[in-house]
């Protein structure tokens, strides 16, 4: 059973290295296409070109994130997700980069809309869809909390854990 083991926490540090290299190349990308907006000059081409850059950017981060947690969660605390207090937490570190990068995206889509109306309903969409995404993880959380009291050991386990990060 340790060999398995072993061999999950190979293939998780390789899929959290794969998320770390699609990060710094979107980063790159990011960075390259700020640039080139900026140097074309300082008009509304040049804004709509650095949102969608920053875009490009959020997804380095949701990526760079991805990479983290699945190192930390996987490979170094080896943590095993069943406890309320460890599914909370592991969810809400994707939850907060997948609720920016919609919220970004949503922001591309309405700059978009000012020159093609059509867009503006594709940009509610968006829009809306991160509204329901926050109520959902809210709900979540709270009845996540509700479970976490009727198992504090899970809590005190989980702390003991953060411990192998510092």
């Amino acid at each position: 059973m340790k060999l398995l083991s072993r061999l999950y926490a190979t293939v998780h540090a390789f899929m959290a290295l794969l998320f770390a290299c699609a990060a710094l190349a979107l980063i790159a990308i990011s960075g390259r296409a700020g640039w080139l907006a900026i140097r074309g000059g300082f008009d509304r081409a040049a804004a709509e070109a650095i949102i969608e850059a920053v875009g490009l950017l959020a997804a380095g981060v949701v990526a760079l994130q991805i990479s983290q947690t699945i190192a930390e969660e996987e490979v170094i605390r080896d943590a095993q997700i069943g406890a309320p207090t460890r599914v909370r937490r592991f969810l809400s570190r994707f939850m907060v980069v997948i609720v920016v990068a919609v919220a970004v995206e949503g922001l591309v889509a309405t700059f978009r809309a000012h020159d093609d109306p059509a867009q503006l309903l594709y940009a509610a969409g968006i829009l809306s869809a991160i509204a329901l995404l926050r109520v959902g993880w809210g709900t979540f959380v709270r009845l996540n909390r509700y479970a976490e009291e009727l198992e504090p050991e899970a809590m005190a386990e989980a702390k003991r854990e953060d411990k192998k990060l510092k």
